[in-house]
């Protein structure tokens, strides 16, 4: 037996640790009401959390929230129906996301409309930026953090590595994002911030799915099995997850290639300045140029050098605004006496 096979053996799922997973996951029996009285408060807490701590750019308080944050108890509650093959408890695991991520949006929209627009800004702020534009990575990621938050439903003995998952997946705060987003009429920047949200949706239910499956929680549940249902189930995941990754794909592309191509052309700033006293103090690239702010004191070298070499090196024609802010320098003698020259 193989080390991987050892592992999974010993990580396997059985018939006695059914009950307490599904008390864990899903919502019903007789504490159903009190289960989504919990999760709603949680749900409410979290987001205005995340929500005040975006607009105050705090990581910290983004991370609290994450903690706080009890979406990925529902949405695993849909993997381990889907694998058992519950798809009527699938269903109202679905149902309680919904309202989750509705709500959410709804709550975070309310407190973005107390800020006038602009207070609210949608390139400066970190915790904005960073969850506008989704990578292949950021799947990547919660595919991760979603496999581990099945393993640690399925061994109790690993529960305590939830909140690593819970901070991981951040479910909450790109919703908020959204919600703040739509208050200030960033449409863009909202589809961002959901398709960051689907992201992790979609990673949670596939990698969910897989590890209950390898664990054997459906081989552990003795009930009936409708396969024809959890084979359209799986299916549908998997369709989720592809429509997620081909704009992710493309997200990544489009910032690769500008991130080689900022390189490029700070390469070829650098070997222009090169022996002159200049600081380069930001380029941007935009659609057809690009915009290179220096900050010194001097003239700068023939401009069109610098314009043959970005050519050169990035392989199109380009408009260069540059910028160059000046620098003073003045030196004081002070004499003993107090006067100075």
């Amino acid at each position: 037996m193989g080390v991987l096979s050892r592992i999974v053996a010993d990580f396997k799922v059985t018939p006695e640790d059914l009950p307490r997973i599904e008390d864990a996951l899903f919502f019903d029996g007789p504490h159903r009401q009190r289960s989504l009285e919990r999760f709603t408060v949680l749900m409410f807490f979290a987001t205005l959390i995340a929500s005040y701590g975006i607009i105050a750019d705090s990581t910290a308080t983004v991370i609290g929230a994450m903690l706080v944050a009890p979406l990925m108890t529902p949405v695993l509650a849909i993997a381990a129906a889907v694998v058992t093959g519950q798809m009527r408890r699938a269903g109202f695991a679905l149902l309680v996301v919904v309202g989750g991520v509705a709500g959410a949006i709804a709550l975070a929209w309310i407190i973005g409309d107390f800020y006038h627009s602009g207070i609210i800004s949608m390139t400066s702020n970190s915790q904005i930026v960073s969850r506008v534009s989704p990578r292949l990575v950021d799947l990547y990621a919660a595919l991760g953090a979603g496999a581990v938050g099945a393993i640690a439903t399925c061994r109790k003995d690993i529960a305590d590595t939830m909140p690593g998952a819970a901070i991981a997946i951040a479910l909450v705060p790109p919703l908020s994002v959204v919600g703040l987003a739509l208050s200030q009429g960033a449409w863009g920047e909202a589809w961002g911030a959901m398709m960051l949200f689907l992201t992790n949706f979609f990673a949670i239910l596939l990698a969910g799915s897989a590890l209950f499956a390898l664990l054997g929680l459906s081989a552990a549940n003795t009930g009936v099995l409708p396969g024809h249902a959890r084979r359209r189930a799986f299916g549908w995941i998997a369709i989720g997850t592809l429509l997620v990754v081909i704009p992710l794909g493309v997200t990544s592309y489009s910032t690769l290639t500008r991130t080689m191509q900022r390189n490029q052309v700070a390469a070829a700033v650098q070997g222009w300045l090169q022996g002159e006293d200049f600081e380069i103090v930001a380029i941007d690239l935009q659609p057809g140029g690009v915009k290179i702010q220096l900050r010194g004191a001097e003239s700068t070298p023939p401009v069109d050098a610098l314009i043959q070499q970005i050519e050169e090196r990035i392989k199109h024609e380009v408009t260069l605004t540059l910028e160059v802010i000046p620098v003073q320098s003045q030196a004081f003698t002070v004499s003993p006496g107090g006067d100075s020259n």
